[in-house]
């Protein structure tokens, strides 16, 4: 499907990340099918009159010289923003260029979706093995301050652009994290992300593994030739990894959906403001799979990972395993705004429902299983510019009494009273990492702490959302 004389992009990603990236989905739509209003009459006489008074008062009469082209900007700005949109942009030739990049595949950055919700700059998901990853942000976290600059009252483009910079430069982040009282500090060091999407592995018992990263260009063939090699190793059960997975292009969901979904059945549906509705249907597997199948989730994961989730269980028969996923249940379209300048628009113009016509928008899809991750997941910065120590109360004292604990130390309390048993598993950390054993956590104690918490939460050993899917795939194998 496509506009005459245009094409549109339909985007179910979240918005632009930190590195520029986009997650978008491509689609055709027709033009003027109900579906899209366009007037195409611009403005009136009486409202370019008024525009230009205005331009031509603060060009005349502003106590300094003003660039013309800055005021543009700030005009479209600010049409975007009576909008209220998260997802509702306009990006600049730089940012649509790296928004051409990131369904490539790759880009360089920091590696994290950001939104605007309720003004504030939020991550929706870090990207696998990224730097914001391996730094520590998490879904939901806010960005207060870029380099000691506030991002308070910034536009969403105006944030990434503070944030973003040259490889090997390093970011200071103050972020706001929902259920810690104090600002966290991330030092992260920019660099190439790899998009690499699909990740397949055969776990114990012949079940079948594939973690998806994001729905890039190429991300259905290659998951297409992961599941026929799994499948040709006589696997029994399928579990499908979307956890912090931001979103992609929907044609490649559509595909990698339709594997799975018997012909005819709803994969998603789409509706549009005059409430006319697209019903998305499969023309892929004639019956399901022969073999159970468990999707992973989580609050990051979002978009496009939702529209599979949702697909897969609705239309599919597939267990969901982890948590309530991000949320994200609209639709954009981009538009060339000149074949000169090379800047887009991103505009919401649709819902996107899942195939029983719920829309999980701000609300998410719930699973089926419910499994949280150990509280260590959650683990903050430490703090480097100060030393925890015996009688100490503060929050930075509960972090580091979560980490002990995940880390199999014996801890009596994690209240964040820097107790005698406290200052022994300290103790006992630090002999076992060869640091100078003074029982208190200072700058080289909390870096190796911090070490010691990603290598943990990277061990699929310790991951009880992984050993949930597996237990509930197992179940149902024949």
């Amino acid at each position: 499907m496509s506009f005459k004389g245009r094409t549109v992009a339909l985007m179910v990603g979240s918005a632009i990340v930190l590195s520029s990236l986009l997650t978008v989905a491509v689609l055709n739509v027709p033009a003027l099918s109900g579906h899209v209003n366009a007037t195409g009459t611009g403005f009136s006489s009486q409202q370019m009159q008024k525009l230009n008074s205005v331009l031509h008062t603060i060009e005349s009469n502003y106590i300094e010289p003003v660039d013309r082209e800055k005021l543009v900007s700030g005009a479209l700005d600010g049409m975007f923003a009576v909008l209220k949109d998260p997802y509702s942009t306009y990006m600049r030739r730089s940012e649509a260029t790296s928004f051409n990049e990131s369904v490539e595949g790759e880009f360089t950055g920091i590696g994290a979706e950001v939104s605007l919700e309720d003004g504030a700059v939020t991550v929706v998901s870090p990207i696998k093995e990224s730097p914001a990853e391996k730094a520590g942000l998490q879904p939901k976290d806010v960005l207060l301050t870029v380099d000691g600059e506030s991002l308070d009252g910034k536009t969403l483009t105006e944030a990434v652009s503070k944030i973003r910079g040259p490889k090997g430069s390093t970011v200071k982040l103050e972020v706001k994290r929902p259920g810690h009282e104090q600002v966290m500090v991330f030092h992260i060091k920019r660099d190439k992300v790899d998009l690499e999407t699909v990740y397949p592995s055969m776990l114990e018992g012949n079940i079948g593994y594939i973690e998806l990263r994001q729905y890039s260009a190429n991300t259905a063939e290659r998951f297409e030739k992961a599941l026929k090699e799994l499948e040709a190793k006589q696997m029994k059960g399928l579990i499908i990894d979307v956890r912090n997975n931001p979103g992609g292009v929907l044609d490649t969901v559509k595909q990698m959906t339709e594997q799975f979904v018997p012909s005819g059945k709803p994969i998603l549906q789409v509706e549009y403001r005059d409430k006319k509705r697209d019903v998305y249907k499969s023309k892929g597997a004639k019956d399901v799979k022969p073999y159970p199948i468990a999707v992973l989730t989580n609050k990051g994961s979002a978009s496009a990972s939702e529209i599979m989730a949702a697909a897969l269980q609705e239309s599919a028969g597939a267990i969901l395993v982890g948590d309530h996923t991000f949320g994200k249940g609209t639709v954009q379209a981009s538009h060339l705004v000149s074949k000169n300048d090379g800047d887009l628009i991103k505009l919401t113009i649709a819902k996107w429902l899942t195939p029983d016509g719920k829309w999980i928008h701000e609300k998410g899809i719930e699973p089926d299983v419910k499994v949280a991750q150990p509280s260590y997941f959650q683990a903050a910065p430490i703090p480097k510019d100060k030393t925890l120590k015996l009688n100490l109360t503060s929050p930075d004292v509960a972090n580091v009494q979560h980490i002990l604990k995940g880390l199999g130390y014996s801890v009596d309390r994690v209240d964040g009273y820097f107790s005698p048993d406290t200052k022994q598993a300290v103790e006992k950390f630090q002999r076992d990492h060869s640091l100078p054993v003074t029982g208190e956590v200072n700058k080289q104690t909390a870096e190796k702490l911090e070490q010691a918490v990603i290598k943990a939460i990277r061990d699929p050993k310790n991951d009880a959302q992984l050993d949930a899917a597996i237990k509930a795939v197992q179940k149902e194998i024949r």
